[in-house]
């Protein structure tokens, strides 16, 4: 018998307003498995991360973490809980250093697992290493989402939400990140829900894609799949 889902979302609504942002949206994500949601700017893709991060109210449906329902729990109960999420542009805090902005992930931690915390963090990403006690503005943009990322993991999660991790970079950085985050849940017990705009590099190291088209789900299949349906690839995702 198959593992159930680590995490699952069942007939997820959200709303800005008057206007409907989620539309009765259902997925599944699994351990060891990158999951890319794709689709155009206001398809809900944002949305959708910040309402399984408790981000944003829910208006119906449910976010079951493990078969528990989070739905109406906090942020940080859902951080203590296994649910990292890492906001478009990183959201680091740029008055910090390197080290802090990471110590910042740990804090829900055992005083004494943060230190391995902070060094696992410069293994993964040794240019954070030697930019430790650098604030964090001095940062290039590939390097800031390195920290986002790492400051993330520093809180070791079971649920991985980035939101378009590729933005602003460079085509080698985009491809290092990516490339990054296949090894991640290659080596740990993690799934990674990745939404992003650049489709052909999120399906390239995906394991399924789900397409979002103004908050409702309109095609769920193998990166494959999706690649070699035309309509799907001209209509949705830009290429």
């Amino acid at each position: 018998m198959p593992e159930p889902a680590l995490l699952r979302i069942e007939g997820l609504t959200a709303d800005y307003g008057a206007v409907r942002a989620l539309s009765g949206v259902s997925m599944a994500f699994e351990k060891g498995r990158v999951h890319a949601v794709l689709g155009a700017n206001g398809a809900g893709k944002t949305t959708l991360l910040r309402a399984i991060g408790g981000l944003h109210p829910v208006a119906a449906g449910r976010v079951l973490l493990r078969g528990d329902d989070v739905t109406r729990m906090p942020v940080e109960q859902r951080v203590r809980h296994g649910i990292a999420h890492v906001p478009e542009g990183g959201g680091i805090i740029v008055e910090l250093t390197v080290a802090e902005n990471i110590r910042l992930g740990a804090l829900w931690r055992r005083r004494s697992e943060r230190p391995a915390a902070l060094a696992a963090a410069f293994d993964l990403f040794p240019p954070l290493a030697e930019r430790r006690a650098r604030p964090a503005a001095t940062l290039s943009g590939g390097e800031r989402q390195m920290l986002a990322i790492g400051r993330a993991l520093a809180a070791r999660p079971e649920v991985l939400l980035l939101d378009e991790p590729s933005l602003g970079l460079a085509p080698r950085v985009t491809r290092q990140i990516m490339l990054l985050l296949r090894r991640l849940c290659d080596s740990a017990d993690m799934a990674v829900v990745l939404v992003e705009q650049n489709a052909r590099g999120a399906l390239a190291v995906s394991d399924r894609g789900s397409v979002l088209a103004q908050g409702e789900v309109v095609a769920a299949a193998a990166p494959g799949e999706l690649l070699a349906d035309d309509r799907m690839r001209h209509a949705y995702l830009g290429f």
